[in-house]
């Protein structure tokens, strides 16, 4: 491994290196361990945090421009690109539902769920997760264990710069329909987020469950109950309310992991 990071690291610092096959093939190998899962963009560490591995998003940068453009037919469906599909769902234990994408060098673990939706290269996704209808899975998100991406859901790819976190949803979280989580925002495990969520690293998460409010960018903390609110800014030309996201609760220890998006809401009359 060590081996293949500083062949990487040497390429992107040089890229005529590009033009040798034997740095192809290192790049290529890179993308093949993202595929079946034996290294991932960015993993939780011991202490919780999160650690975001650079070599390996600039091995999916460079992995663009080695690639030739090729015809892709499944069925009577045609595709031009330079990234193949994943295939091999079955042995992996993975139901794919006719319409569901994923590119090769993701990594969609054994028990996940794919309703038609498109996962992209780089991009982790957890044993128990469905990834609902028309929900998309950006470049080298991290998507959790039991985690439901309802439907149309949009979590966004981070890719450049490569020290930048990917977005990140922990495990046994709910993302309800038509959310965005973008910019590696990160969602903490076991939270809900209500329908129409939108979360960026600019967006106001604000916590009004205490006696003030309590003002937070890019991380929604474990357990959190989100829905989608705006307050007031004021601008030149006068006072707008402005989108934000609110926290108005915490999941209680008596709503189960297992439970839909509806019921982990119904304690706070939230649409999902």
């Amino acid at each position: 491994m060590e081996h293949l990071k500083k062949t990487i690291e040497s390429a992107w610092d040089d890229r005529s290196q590009l033009q040798s096959e034997a740095v192809r093939q290192v790049v290529r190998e890179v993308i093949a361990l993202l595929d079946s899962g034996v290294i991932r963009v960015a993993e939780p560490a011991d202490d919780g945090t999160w650690v975001t591995h650079e070599w390996i998003k600039k091995a999916v940068l460079m992995y663009f421009p080695i690639q030739e453009m090729s015809t892709i037919e499944v069925g009577p469906f045609e595709f031009h690109d330079k990234i193949p599909l994943k295939t091999g769902f079955a042995a992996k234990g993975v139901r794919v539902v006719p319409q569901a994408l994923a590119r090769h060098g993701s990594f969609i673990e054994k028990g996940a769920i794919l309703m038609p939706s498109y996962v992209n290269i780089g991009a982790w996704v957890g044993a128990g997760t469905m990834v609902d209808t028309w929900a998309t899975v950006g470049s080298c998100a991290q998507i959790g264990r039991n985690v439901h991406l309802a439907g149309g859901v949009g979590i966004g790819g981070v890719l450049e710069p490569p020290q930048a976190t990917p977005t990140i949803i922990e495990d046994e979280c709910f993302i309800g329909s038509r959310c965005i989580v973008v910019e590696g925002v990160h969602v903490e495990r076991e939270s809900v987020l209500g329908a129409n969520v939108v979360l960026t690293q600019s967006t106001h998460i604000i916590d009004v469950t205490g006696d003030e409010p309590v003002i937070r960018k890019g991380r929604v903390p474990a357990r959190s109950v989100v829905i989608p609110g705006t307050y007031t800014r004021r601008f030149p030309a006068g006072e707008y309310q402005v989108a934000c996201a609110l926290i108005i609760g915490q999941r209680k220890e008596s709503t189960d992991k297992k439970v839909s998006l509806n019921d982990a809401l119904r304690d706070y009359q939230v649409s999902a």
